[in-house]
């Protein structure tokens, strides 16, 4: 476990303000305790610093995870977010996309939004921008990339692409936690 570097803090902040903007802030300055970001293992954790001072009394090799898991860097050097940092993003979420109950099952067997399941859009979203996915009931079921701007939505055909799907919580069921956290 181990601080990360500048580029590898630039890299994170930048896929974070993504989807949150400058709400990331309020991520690492939180009233009720201090927090931190620690790699283990190609892996960016969001921890604690009292969880993070208990666990340096653990073994490297001994220690597995720590913390909320918010994505891994690829071989690349580029940053992923996982779907674990769901919680975070939602909290801080800059654009948000409602589905329809019809389109829920869609998203969440790893389908992108399509104009005919959209509900509801943050206004003035950006083409490319990282949006939240919730359900009409306020219920974040994932993330991923806005392929159209909230203008060029209202002219879109019904089976245009509206969000590019990257996550969602139905990975828990179909298995995909092995190339998880």
């Amino acid at each position: 476990m181990r601080p990360l570097t500048e580029d590898e803090t630039r890299t994170l902040f930048v896929k974070l303000t993504e989807y949150m903007g400058k709400s990331i802030e309020k991520m690492i300055n939180r009233s009720d305790e201090r927090h931190c970001f620690r790699l283990i293992k190609d892996r960016v954790y969001y921890v604690s610093e009292s969880i993070m001072k208990t666990a340096n009394s653990v073994r490297r090799e001994d220690l597995l995870h720590v913390g909320v898991c918010l994505g891994k860097f690829t071989k690349s050097g580029k940053f992923r977010l996982h779907i674990t940092a769901l919680e975070y993003l939602s909290q801080h979420a800059k654009y948000k996309v409602w589905v329809k109950p019809s389109s829920e099952m869609s998203f969440l067997y790893g389908n992108h939004v399509i104009k005919s399941g959209l509900a509801r859009m943050t206004e003035n979203t950006p083409q490319y921008a990282g949006v939240v996915v919730y359900s009409m009931s306020d219920i974040p079921l994932g993330f991923g990339v806005a392929a159209q701007s909230t203008e060029h939505c209202q002219t879109l055909e019904p089976s245009g692409n509206v969000v590019l799907h990257q996550s969602d919580i139905g990975e828990y069921l179909r298995g995909v936690e092995d190339d998880m956290c």
